[in-house]
């Protein structure tokens, strides 16, 4: 049987709930437009197409948040994330900024955070890619590159030494390595060490976790163990290195510590796991570190979240609070007095101290009449 109207402009239909006699239209608009769009694009369209969305991205706003924490911790990531995306020549001008301290054997630079010390995967830039230009701009279009003496984690802030001469460099890298050079670390801890003060000497080893995603963490490796209700020692491992950590609480609260740390010998990550692992009380901000068996942002307590003004959501924006706040270097080659170098706290990291009601202590006054004293403006 034939269907009436397929011959026609409009379809009839007919149903139950309409009544007979509606029509519906075709409309052949989609097809015109359809046609329209599958013209070939020109060059210059495309460029203005181009044009067009790099303008709208650009003028599209980013919500800003109203709590003024998580506005300056907002900032911060954008800050660290612009670190890799700059010209080499202005990181490098804001390294020469940061100076501490330079002679005609060394440079000591504030090492901001974010910034890696050397490259690898997903590093765009990093401080020995713009070494040469730094040594450029400090001593004229001849100099030498400079050479790095020690290496700081990307998120580590503070006191780092470079050299001109690689002679100088090596010298300088014995020193470190001899554990002739008295290094003091500053880090805010969630918890509080217990005792107030002592010694971690528990050997570290690099080991692989397996969950969802398989990466590699460093642990601790101790020569003893609880077995029964009795001590017993344990096999060393061959790939376990000693690491040994003095600490002393400079400041604390019920939730959260001010914590000097002196490192006798200078393992990968070695800070971070004797207060996490050994201690159990974690860096602020250490997202890695928190958990042995994730990667998940750091857990906070209610107190702590209030005192800080963020919510949990946001811990994982949170910078890791370590900073290398002094080193005192034996006499070298020309010198022949021990100098004693010192770096203020990050503007994040004296924030938060205020926050948590953490007290800075005054200028140690152990320092040594012989050393000469240099600290950062």
């Amino acid at each position: 049987m034939a269907v009436p109207g397929l011959s026609t402009p409009g379809l009839r239909v007919l149903s139950r709930s309409s009544r007979p006699g509606r029509v519906f239209t075709r409309c052949s608009r989609p097809f015109c437009s359809s046609a329209t769009s599958a013209r070939p694009l020109n060059a210059q369209r495309l460029a203005e197409k181009l044009r067009a969305q790099k303008q709208e991205q650009k003028t599209k706003k980013v919500p800003v948040p109203t709590n003024p924490v998580q506005r300056r911790v907002q900032e911060l990531v954008r800050f660290t994330q612009q670190l890799q995306r700059v010209h080499p020549n202005v990181l490098a001008k804001e390294l020469s900024r940061g100076i501490l301290y330079q002679d005609k054997d060394l440079v000591v630079i504030n090492k901001p955070y974010g910034l890696p010390v050397h490259g690898g995967p997903g590093v765009q830039l990093c401080i020995s890619d713009v070494l040469p230009i730094l040594a450029k701009m400090l001593h004229g279009h001849k100099a030498e590159p400079l050479h790095l003496c020690h290496r700081l984690d990307k998120e580590t802030t503070g006191v780092m030494v470079l050299a001109w001469e690689k002679d100088m460099a090596h010298g300088v890298k014995e020193l470190f390595r001899t554990r002739q050079v008295e290094k003091k670390y500053w880090a805010v801890t969630v918890r509080v060490p217990t005792p107030s003060a002592g010694v971690v000497d528990i050997p570290i080893v690099e080991k692989e976790v397996h969950g969802q995603q398989q990466y590699h963490k460093m642990t601790l490796s101790p020569s003893y163990r609880m077995e029964n209700g009795k001590v017993v020692k344990v096999r060393a491992n061959r790939d376990a290195h000693v690491a040994v950590t003095q600490y002393q609480v400079l400041s604390s609260t019920a939730s959260c510590a001010l914590v000097e740390l002196q490192p006798v010998t200078g393992i990968k990550h070695q800070l971070r796991v004797h207060l996490s692992f050994g201690l159990d009380c974690p860096v602020l901000g250490d997202h890695k570190y928190s958990d042995w068996n994730s990667l998940a942002p750091q857990k906070l307590s209610a107190g702590t979240l209030k005192r800080l003004g963020l919510q949990q959501s946001k811990a994982r924006y949170i910078p890791l609070h370590l900073h290398a706040k002094q080193l005192v270097l034996p006499a070298l080659g020309s010198r022949t007095e021990e100098l004693l170098l010192s770096c203020k706290l990050p503007h994040f990291f004296a924030r938060s101290l205020r926050r948590l009601g953490l007290e800075i202590p005054n200028q140690d006054q152990s320092q040594g009449n012989k050393a000469r004293h240099v600290e950062a403006q």
